[in-house]
């Protein structure tokens, strides 16, 4: 029996000890979780602190954008300036866009910017932009078919219709600031 009484008081002692360094590693541990709890509080509060409203950012963005479009470079372009337009803006300055004038038929010029070697169907799908913008901030039509409207009208400069879509706008022998018609086909029978 001695020998069982002093393996039960050596395995008690062992329990002891692993009981000690249970505690120890325990209270490390909940040193670590108060510590973490107070970081993770402080950085809600930042965050909390940093959120704004979405109007309120928006509000503030705007004040932003309209301080930057005052600029002489960008004085052209509206309040509510896309990125796109400011980028056209920026390389019209640098020679690497022109301005071409399409003028409707009644008697609105469009300035449309397309890049230096832009093509017949850039120029279509930069007038389609153009549209597009000019509608959505002045309220304007929905949808408009440009399917249909390429169909009805054809762009035309100096007499001369610009019927390929994959020729380049210099081919034709459009510059910067050049006019270009958007005219009403006639019908055949």
């Amino acid at each position: 029996m001695m020998g069982e009484e002093t393996q039960s008081l050596h395995l008690d002692e062992g329990l002891s000890v692993k009981e000690e360094e249970l505690g120890q590693a325990e209270g490390k541990m909940n040193q670590v979780e108060d510590e973490q709890p107070e970081e993770v509080e402080e950085e809600d509060e930042e965050e909390d602190e940093e959120a704004l409203p979405h109007s309120e950012f928006l509000d503030i963005f705007e004040e932003g954008l309209a301080r930057l479009v005052q600029d002489p470079l960008l004085c052209d372009l509206p309040i509510q300036v896309t990125l796109e337009e400011v980028n056209s803006q920026v390389a019209l300055e640098y020679g690497q866009a022109m301005t071409v004038r399409v003028c409707k038929a009644d008697g609105e010029v469009m300035p449309i910017v397309v890049v230096q070697n832009a093509m017949v169907l850039d120029l279509k799908k930069a007038i389609q932009r153009f549209m597009e913008l000019k509608q959505q901030r002045e309220g304007g039509v929905k949808h408009v078919s440009w399917r249909y409207v390429w169909r009805t009208f054809h762009l035309v400069f100096q007499g001369e219709k610009l019927d390929d879509d994959r020729m380049k706008l210099k081919d034709y022998g459009i510059r910067n600031r050049d006019e270009v018609t958007f005219m009403k086909r006639l019908r055949k029978k």
